[in-house]
């Protein structure tokens, strides 16, 4: 398996996805390493109007209890964090939340691209972007706003995708440090966990 450098201190891991990412966040939160000590913010595309039963679906499986956050909520260490549906999620300087309903970005709402982007503004070059599956290109901005800002950027390797436009729109736009299978990301968080402990 792969070894990963990890000398930088981070604070803060995101995770975009669309159509085809729920089996791999599954898996990812269910393998998450007990105490995992920094937050995880996901911003997943997923139908508006059905309000019920995905953060459960997550929770379920996951080892950390998934949570929709309120607007202006702050983010606390080994917590996982979901946008809400059709609400753009923005992080902001002073580690708080911030929950919009402007206009969708890539026909979506929450936006990958704000979540990433915000996050990339907010913690600079102690963050992880990670991008999974997915059918449009939402994420691929937010993830070369974080390459921009000296943070670190892996996508799900596009052959393992169910679709894999997400992936590869990233890769085309911005240097990518890491083309991971879901295995070998959850290997990445548990090495990481490990520099922590």
């Amino acid at each position: 398996m792969k070894n990963f450098n990890l000398s930088n201190s981070y604070k803060a891991v995101v995770i975009g996805g669309s159509a085809g990412s729920f089996q791999g966040v599954v898996k990812i939160l269910a393998q998450l390493p007990k105490g995992f000590p920094l937050p995880i913010i996901m911003c997943l595309h997923r139908l508006k109007h059905v309000r019920n039963g995905f953060v459960e679906a997550l929770s379920i499986k996951s080892v950390v209890q998934v949570t929709e956050p309120n607007d202006k909520e702050t983010i606390k260490k080994g917590n996982v964090y979901l946008a809400p549906a059709n609400y753009h999620m923005s992080v902001e300087l002073g580690n708080h939340f911030a929950l919009s309903t402007e206009e969708m970005i890539n026909n979506s709402r929450p936006s990958i691209d704000i979540t990433l982007g915000t996050c990339a503004f907010a913690y600079k070059d102690k963050l992880i972007g990670i991008l999974l599956s997915g059918a449009n290109k939402d994420g691929a901005v937010g993830m070369k706003n974080i390459h921009e800002r000296g943070g670190l950027t892996i996508v799900q390797e596009p052959t393992e995708c169910m679709i894999d436009t997400m992936p590869r729109s990233a890769l085309a736009v911005t240097k990518i440090d890491h083309v991971l299978k879901v295995d070998q990301i959850v290997q990445f968080l548990k090495e990481l966990d490990n520099q922590y402990r």
